[in-house]
C-alpha cells in the first residue's frame, strides 16, 4: 500500500512538473490521473488497491462521528429530563477480532462514544467487559457494537 501512495504521488508532481504549474489544482489533477493508473495496473500488484482501504478509513470516521453526535444526544436526553431514569450495568462483549491492534482500536472507539466504557479486556483479548449508562438488553447492544464498530474495523484491517 505505501508503494503505491508513493507512486502516486510521484505521477502527481511528474504531472506538476510536465505542466509547469504548480497549483494545488494541478497537484490534485495529477492525484487523480496517478490514481487512474494505478487502479488500470492493479492486477501487477499483490495487495489490494489503497484506495479501498482509505474509503474504509473514511467510512470508519464517519461511523464515529455519527455514533458520537448520536450517543451525545442520548446522554444529554437522560442527563435533561427530571426523572433519572437510567439503568446502568457491565456486560461482557465478545469479539471476532484477532490482533492486539483491532482490539485497541475497538476498546478507544467504544470509550471515546459518550455513555460507554470499556472497562477490562480480558486475557486472551477476546472478552471486553464494558460499562454502559443505559442498558436495556446487553445482546442488542453487544449486537450494535458488532454491526458497526467492529465490522468497520474489519474492513479497514483486512
Amino acid at each position: 500500500m505505501a508503494l503505491q501512495i508513493i507512486l502516486n504521488l510521484m505521477i502527481a508532481f511528474l504531472w506538476m512538473l510536465l505542466n509547469n504549474d504548480w497549483s494545488g489544482s494541478r497537484f490534485t489533477v495529477g492525484l487523480l490521473l496517478g490514481a487512474a493508473v494505478l487502479l488500470l495496473l492493479r492486477r501487477f500488484w499483490f495487495e489490494p488497491f489503497y484506495l479501498k482501504r482509505v474509503w474504509a478509513i473514511l467510512k470508519l470516521l464517519l461511523l464515529f462521528m455519527r455514533e458520537l453526535v448520536v450517543s451525545s444526544f442520548t446522554v444529554m436526553r437522560h442527563i435533561l429530563r427530571p426523572k433519572l431514569t437510567i439503568r446502568p450495568g457491565i456486560f461482557a462483549y465478545q469479539t471476532s477480532l484477532t490482533s492486539d491492534w483491532e482490539i485497541t482500536l475497538l476498546s478507544c472507539l467504544i470509550c471515546l462514544t459518550p455513555g460507554t466504557l470499556t472497562l477490562e479486556v480480558s486475557g486472551s483479548g477476546q472478552t471486553l467487559y464494558i460499562h454502559a449508562m443505559d442498558i436495556e438488553d446487553a445482546d442488542l447492544l453487544s449486537e450494535q457494537i458488532r454491526g458497526t464498530f467492529e465490522q468497520a474495523i474489519r474492513e479497514v484491517t483486512r
